[in-house]
């Protein structure tokens, strides 16, 4: 609880996500014409309603996942919630321009599974698809907890197969498509990539910076 409180404030930063997620719901719609990406692979793979599971156990894996880089890992925190927002705002302006939807299995059965399908069918429109959201956080959790230098093997793997599961799901539960799965990787992988990579640069000149600085003052000491 300790630890909670003493990063209550870069904590906050993950009330964005919900922030800019506002615009999800106006643009979750087909006014704008919408498209299909679903390729006959697609056809072929399977509706399994387990993966619901797993599709909806994306919501606390983000935060306690967020909340765990926050408290142990705090630059990486700052990289993997950054390359979140951004690539949510990047993704809603594909749905702008780019609508696409995703046809849903007719679902007849009655158990508890299909019924807890069937309501998040009901909750969320077949479309804002390409890229995958939950895809995209999800991927992020992994190249976050990758860069990081956590050294728990248990911690690590159960993320990885955490957020390699809830990407299966996606397909399984017929949400998305292979190719809304493929450009949320790679548009999350190429926003870190730069992000990681601007600020190693900027602590490298401010480094160099403080070495030269160093030296001066060394030689006006001689």
């Amino acid at each position: 609880m300790k630890r909670l409180k003493d990063n209550i404030f870069p904590l906050m930063l993950m009330l964005l996500i919900p922030l800019v997620n506002i615009f999800y719901g106006y643009i979750n719609n087909p006014r704008r014409g919408t498209h299909s990406l679903v390729t006959d692979l697609d056809r072929s793979i399977p509706f399994i309603k387990a993966f619901i599971i797993p599709y909806l156990i994306w919501y606390p894996f983000i935060i306690l996942t967020l909340i765990y880089l926050c408290i142990y890992y705090r630059e990486t925190y700052y990289k993997t919630i950054s390359t979140i927002i951004i690539g949510m705002l990047l993704s809603y302006l594909v749905y702008f321009f780019f609508q696409t939807t995703v046809p849903r299995p007719i679902l007849t059965e009655n158990d508890s599974l299909t019924e807890v399908v069937k309501f998040v069918y009901k909750t969320d429109n077949p479309f804002n698809c390409f890229p995958s959201i939950h895809v995209l956080t999800s991927y992020a959790m992994i190249r976050g907890v990758r860069k990081s230098s956590c050294s728990k093997l248990t911690i690590k793997l159960t993320i990885y197969l955490t957020a390699i599961l809830i990407i299966l799901s996606t397909e399984f539960v017929k949400q998305h498509v292979i190719l809304d799965i493929f450009s949320a990787i790679l548009l999350t992988d190429g926003i870190y990539r730069t992000i990681d990579n601007l600020t190693t640069k900027r602590c490298l000149v401010w480094k160099k910076k403080q070495f030269w600085s160093w030296m001066t003052k060394k030689k006006l000491e001689i």
